[in-house]
């Protein structure tokens, strides 16, 4: 893994204000909506992981066979275009049919991605938004 450089930072493209989405949890580069997560009933390489349908700002690595839990597949891993950390992989190609849906698929590991929620209160009460928390800053009296 190599260190983020000018050239890596220039290329994150692609947010989305105002949605819900996965960011990497090293340098915070939106990664996917949470709209496109299929399953969060995976094992990636250390630990669970989540099937999405699409990811940004990302780029693979070279396609290789893999012995995976459900058998052989073709995969790339996908790093981070802002920092290259190692974010999962994508799927190319299942042997076996009955694992033929993941094709076309990225598994992003949970413990690589921050779950940012863009949530906003009505109440009139100031807050802060911080990654599935929120803090309530009230007046002073």
């Amino acid at each position: 893994m190599s260190l983020p450089s000018a050239d890596t930072k220039t290329q994150v493209v692609q947010s989305y204000a105002g949605h819900p989405v996965y960011s990497c949890s090293k340098c915070s580069c939106v990664i996917a909506l949470q709209d496109e997560l299929i399953s969060k009933a995976f094992s990636g390489r250390d630990g669970r992981g989540y099937l999405i349908y699409s990811a940004t700002n990302v780029k693979l690595g070279r396609k290789e066979e893999r012995a995976l839990l459900t058998g052989t597949h073709t995969v790339q891993d996908v790093f981070c275009v802002g920092c290259n950390d190692r974010l999962g992989w994508f799927y190319h190609k299942a042997a076996d049919f009955s694992q033929k849906y993941k094709e076309g698929k990225y598994l992003l590991e949970r413990e690589k991605l921050i779950k940012e929620n863009q949530w906003s209160l009505d109440d009139g009460e100031d807050h802060m938004l911080a990654n599935d928390r929120i803090s309530f800053i009230r007046p002073a009296i």
